[in-house]
């Protein structure tokens, strides 16, 4: 009896002490639960760029104007110099079908533009690359690459260029607009088929090393309604130090894509805000709606090269030895000369469209996953990653931003905060519980 009481006496004792030590522990935790959450909410700081950063951002201008000179020089000397023609001639005294004729040209045309523009491509994207250490990529693989997109490009250009052509040839003063009809299920045809028939032949595809963070991404890629997608880590680390990832493809090519490099500098929590952002292209339909958009800006951009191009074939035609727009020697040079020089015209309503798109991407990862911190601090480790200026000129974004700036999007993510005021979100309706 005694025995019994004791034991009751010390689980009293013991119960009441435990009871006072969890209140002790709570009252203690409070003020650091607190203080945690004011850090959470605390700004991210822009970060100052780099000296490699700035010094990378400014020759960039130069680089650029010399790509513009360069890709309209190339078109211009193939034409004037008669290699075109040349070409042309010496194709068909092999061959009598015209669209074999129109496809072979093609393949040497984009052979010829290869080689000639070979040794700029290979300062701006290897040399410049290793010299402000983006890359990691051997000169071997480097060309390997560039030999395989080669390839492609001309097998793809031979299996297509008859059309254009034979629109030349039936529609002379409309052949612009059907070949702008077109571009809608050519390119939605691409973007099916390129996540599974051209992306894996220069990047290397394969499963998550993180089965718990792979659950997680596809978890979340369920909340925001993408079923059935497979999530693939790229082996890019061999080739870069910069970061990317991206949800592609449609139907059974839908894929989400990670950089291992990026895996490898961000911590989950930003990775979940990264592919918040990528999902939110999938889901608000960017990829479908930029299909559409991008078509009709570059069926303008084909009128305004059908008008140059007859101009000059009607004044210059005869001396070149051209016999018309629809002669291949002709329209496929033209086009690329007179795409180099509208470029800059049109590219800033498309780049527009682009930062538009991103902005609401970012909202819907912000909304999706609502860490403010992780997202302003996913974006300062791609800009040291990736060596970016945080806040180029005014003129520099309008040519050139297809994003908003890093700076801009980091004040985005400290300040977008609409479910801590009672305010409702834009696209909360698309989620799933």
């Amino acid at each position: 009896m005694r025995r019994s009481l004791a034991l009751a006496l010390l689980a009293s004792v013991v119960l009441l002490a435990s009871t006072a030590f969890a209140q002790e522990s709570t009252a203690a935790r409070l003020p650091l639960m607190e203080q945690e959450l004011a850090e959470l909410r605390e700004p991210v700081a822009v970060p100052e760029p780099t000296p490699e950063a700035v010094r990378l951002y400014r020759t960039s201008h130069w680089v650029l104007a010399a790509s513009i000179a360069i890709d309209a020089a190339i078109p211009a000397l193939i034409l004037w110099s008669g290699l075109a023609v040349a070409l042309r001639s010496r194709i068909e005294r092999a061959v009598k079908w015209w669209p074999l004729v129109a496809g072979l040209f093609f393949v040497a045309y984009v052979a010829a533009d290869w080689l000639l523009s070979l040794p700029f491509s290979y300062y701006r994207g290897f040399v410049r690359l290793h010299e402000y250490g983006l890359s990691n990529q051997s000169l071997t693989v480097w060309l390997r690459e560039r030999a395989i997109g080669l390839g492609v490009e001309a097998l793809v250009g031979m299996l297509v260029i008859w059309v254009p052509v034979l629109l030349v040839r039936k529609l002379p003063r409309l052949w612009w607009l059907a070949t702008g009809a077109l571009l809608v299920p050519f390119v939605t045809l691409v973007v099916f088929v390129k996540p599974i028939a051209i992306d894996p032949l220069t990047d290397d595809f394969g499963a998550m090393k993180s089965p718990q963070l792979e659950a997680r991404i596809l978890a979340l890629a369920e909340r925001a309604g993408i079923e059935g997608a497979r999530v693939y880590e790229v082996n890019k680390s061999a080739d870069t130090n910069a970061v990317n990832a991206y949800v592609t493809g449609f139907g059974s090519t839908k894929r989400i894509v990670l950089w291992d490099t990026l895996l490898a500098k961000l911590a989950p929590e930003q990775v979940l805000v990264v592919m918040g952002h990528e999902m939110g292209h999938y889901v608000l339909g960017h990829v479908v709606r930029g299909i559409v958009v991008y078509s009709a800006l570059l069926t303008f951009a084909l009128l305004l090269i059908h008008l140059a191009a007859s101009a000059v074939v009607r004044r210059r035609g005869a001396k070149l030895g051209l016999r018309g727009l629809a002669d291949p020697a002709a329209l496929l040079p033209l086009a690329m000369l007179f795409a180099a020089l509208l470029g800059p015209l049109l590219m800033p309503a498309a780049l527009a469209y682009s930062r538009h798109n991103e902005r609401e991407s970012d909202r819907f990862g912000l909304e999706i996953t609502r860490d403010n911190r992780a997202c302003a601090e996913a974006y300062v480790a791609m800009q040291a990653s990736n060596l970016g200026y945080p806040r180029p000129d005014a003129w520099v974004q309008w040519l050139r931003g297809s994003h908003p700036s890093l700076g801009e999007r980091i004040d985005f993510c400290n300040t977008y905060r609409p479910w801590e005021r009672g305010e409702a979100l834009r696209y909360e309706h698309l989620f799933r519980e």
